[in-house]
Parts: structure tokens; C-alpha cells; sequence
């Protein structure tokens, strides 16, 4: 009876191995972006009626995935093996738990062709007007609107995360419309699938995530989402504000006091954002950066546009920016940007 009762019991695994993070279904009105470089039409997503990974009453999610041995793609895998034993003894999962969960994972080949370019064929193309190209991506009339519409939308979590972290709010609203499109382009690629391809069949960065994969599935655990169900970047980043996994466990925070930190629920968002650039060293109503006539001076950076290279003095502000993606045009994108949905913003009250 025992041999007959492992027999089934194996028969089960193979069957849950099969199901897919990509077959799941998702919770009824949660949207996700069809757009995958945050250049989003004018089509909005009414965030009022969103289903975040968080917003479900609390399950037994460990309990979904339980098999003896490990199937499905990585079942030969000695490096998932490894891992899944890591967690067990360093963190106290179940093993049966992890088994269950990694033979449902897939193998990604768009994320692996992503994190493996083909080497560049021939010189680099010149930079010129790069930063006008990178500029019109965001600093337009619709992401301007939109940005507007996300700060009336959330005025009192802005509010609040503003004077208890002490950041200028249009620069919380400038991030969350530069890396999401106020919520619009969350990516859709399932976490958990992306961070187990990147960890085990991708070789250039596969100790950073293999180290995000173990904050993911800690994440998972504390705040008990289902890990199949989070979808962002490819690489992992998650929410409006695509904080990585690591920084979801540092520097996210419980904004609406709902008992769950969730960075897809736009206040926990607010809040995570505002935390992150306090911890990071933002000085409230400090200048982040001003045009300068020359590119000589020490802190000048220089930007090429098609009319010519601009030349800016950048600030610590501006360094704090950078933190959150290391670009001088990523930076000036959030800064200019913020500034604009600013001046939108005081004359829709104004008027």
C-alpha cells in the first residue's frame, strides 16, 4: 500500500509540474500593460478598480504546491537542487513546498536572449541627440496628463508621503510615471519565471538573481502572496515603482496600513518610493539641477541634443536620483518630468 500511495503521490507531481505561472489565471480586472518600453498610448487603466497580488484575504499558498521529488524543466537541475536545500536549512521552508513550486517553473528564452545580447557587430553608433531621443519618451503631454491625473488620484498618500519622508512630491510622481507609466506598464512577465531563468540558465549576473530569486520567495512568504502570480520586468522588478525583490524587503512599507506591503497597490507605492529616496539621501527642497554655460566646471554634466549638448550642474538630489538607476538621462528624465507634471498640477488648482 505504501509503494502504491508513493506511486500516486509522484503521478501528482507530474501533473502539477505541467501548470504554468503563464496559464494561471489572474484575479478579474488586473491589468497589466501590453507595452514593453513604457512608450504607452493614450489608453488608460482605471487603477480603482485594480486586483493586486496583495489585495486577497490571506491563503495557504505553501500548501498549492507540495510534491516529494522535484519534475518539469529543472527536475535534472543539481543547481536548483542546491538552492531549494539552501532555503530549506537557511530559512526554513518546506522542501516539499519548494519542490512543488520549481516544477512548476519555466524556462524563459526571451528573458535568456535579453540578459545574453549577441555581441555588438562594428562600432558603437554615436550618442548624438541621444538625450533628445531618451527625452521624448517621457517628457510628453500624455505622460504630463496622466502624471497629474495619478497625483489628484492619490493627493493624500502623496501628501503624507511627502511630510513624513521628507521628499518633494513631484519627484515621487516623476519616478512612478518614468518607470511605469502611473501603473499602465507594469511588465508582464511572471516573476518567479523570470528570476529562476536568470539565476540558473543565464551567466553574466547569476549570483546577483539567484540572491534576488531568495528575496523574492522570502517576499512571497512575509507578505503570503502566491510567488506565481507577481508579474513585472523581465528582470524582476516589480510595481509602479519596479523595486527588485531586495529592495522590496528593505525599503517597502505598509503606506495604507492594510497589514501588507504591496508595491502594485498605488499607496503602498507612494510610500515605498518616498522611503527609498529618504534612506537614499534626499534633501527636501534642495535643487537637483540647473543649466550651466560650459561643461568645464566640476559636477557638469553634458547632454547631447540634436540643437547641441546641454550642459548641466547637478546637485546631491540629482545623485539621489541616480541611485535608483544609474543614468544622467534617466535622471534628468524623472527630474524634468516631475517638473512639468508640477507646473500642470499648480495651475489645474490654481484655475
Amino acid at each position: 500500500m505504501a509503494k502504491l500511495a508513493y506511486k500516486h503521490i509522484v503521478k501528482l507531481a507530474v501533473i502539477l509540474s505541467l501548470a504554468s505561472c503563464a496559464s494561471k489565471p489572474l484575479p478579474e480586472n488586473f491589468h497589466y500593460s501590453n507595452n514593453s518600453n513604457q512608450q504607452t498610448t493614450d489608453a488608460l487603466v482605471d487603477t480603482s478598480i485594480h486586483q493586486y497580488p496583495g489585495s486577497h484575504a490571506k491563503a495557504p499558498y505553501s500548501s498549492s504546491y507540495e510534491a516529494l521529488i522535484l519534475t518539469g524543466t529543472y527536475a535534472q537541475s543539481q543547481e536548483v537542487k542546491n538552492f531549494i536545500q539552501s532555503m530549506v536549512h537557511k530559512y526554513g521552508f518546506s522542501e516539499t513546498y519548494l519542490n512543488g513550486l520549481f516544477s512548476r517553473a519555466n524556462r524563459l528564452e526571451s528573458v535568456i536572449r535579453l540578459e545574453s545580447p549577441e555581441p555588438s557587430k562594428g562600432p558603437s553608433k554615436p550618442g548624438f541627440g541621444s538625450w533628445t531621443r531618451y527625452r521624448n519618451k517621457f517628457l510628453t503631454d500624455a505622460h504630463i496628463s496622466n502624471g497629474v491625473e495619478f497625483w489628484r488620484n492619490n493627493e493624500d498618500a502623496i501628501r503624507l508621503a511627502s511630510s513624513t519622508y521628507g521628499v518633494d512630491p513631484e519627484y515621487i510622481v516623476g519616478i512612478i510615471g518614468v518607470e511605469t507609466y502611473f501603473g499602465k506598464n507594469f511588465g508582464k512577465t511572471c516573476i518567479f519565471d523570470a528570476l529562476t531563468t536568470l539565476s540558473f540558465d543565464t551567466q553574466r549576473r547569476s549570483k546577483y538573481f539567484m540572491s534576488e530569486l531568495e528575496s523574492f520567495l522570502l517576499m512571497t512568504r512575509d507578505e503570503d502572496f502566491d510567488p506565481l502570480q507577481p508579474q513585472g520586468s523581465w528582470a524582476g522588478a516589480m510595481g509602479y515603482g519596479q523595486f527588485m525583490p531586495s529592495s522590496f524587503r528593505k525599503l517597502a512599507v505598509d503606506f495604507n496600513n492594510d497589514g501588507r506591503r504591496d508595491l502594485w497597490h498605488p499607496k503602498d507605492a507612494v510610500g515605498s518610493v518616498a522611503h527609498y529616496f529618504s534612506r537614499s539621501g534626499w534633501q527636501l527642497h534642495d535643487p537637483v539641477t540647473k543649466r550651466a554655460d560650459s561643461g568645464n566646471d566640476p559636477q557638469v554634466i553634458e547632454l547631447s541634443t540634436y540643437e547641441g549638448n546641454e550642459f548641466w550642474r547637478i546637485y546631491p538630489n540629482f545623485k539621489v536620483i541616480k541611485k535608483y538607476n544609474n543614468s544622467n538621462k534617466y535622471a534628468m528624465a524623472v527630474h524634468q518630468l516631475a517638473q512639468a507634471i508640477k507646473l500642470r498640477y499648480q495651475q489645474f488648482h490654481s484655475g
